[in-house]
């Protein structure tokens, strides 16, 4: 059941996005797919739904990890400097190219 809001006369309020979804879903009805086939299809995030607020702690926890493997860089050899980089998650690193990516 989608969520809304209700007005003192109890009417319900729905945001705009979900009246786009009932919309597509009444769409791919008429377009003969069954609720399972559709319910399936709307299991993929949207672009427009990721949550910001983890992406803000994933860019919180690269900035430490960043900073923290700096402050490692300014002390160590050669041979410690490839150590520390296998230490950086593949998740981070994946993060960081999305983040060039934006920036250029």
């Amino acid at each position: 059941m989608l969520e809304a809001e209700r007005s003192a006369s109890n009417y319900r309020y729905y945001e705009s996005s979900m009246i786009d979804r009932l919309q597509y879903i009444e769409q791919r009805k008429h377009d003969g797919l069954s609720l399972e086939e559709i319910q399936a299809e709307l299991q993929i995030t949207p672009y427009e739904e990721i949550d910001v607020q983890t992406i803000r702690l994933k860019m919180q926890n690269l900035e430490h990890d960043v900073a923290s493997l700096l402050a490692h860089f300014d002390n160590q050899d050669q041979k410690n400097i490839q150590s520390i980089k296998k230490n950086v998650s593949t998740e981070s690193i994946a993060l960081m190219q999305s983040l060039l990516l934006l920036i250029n």
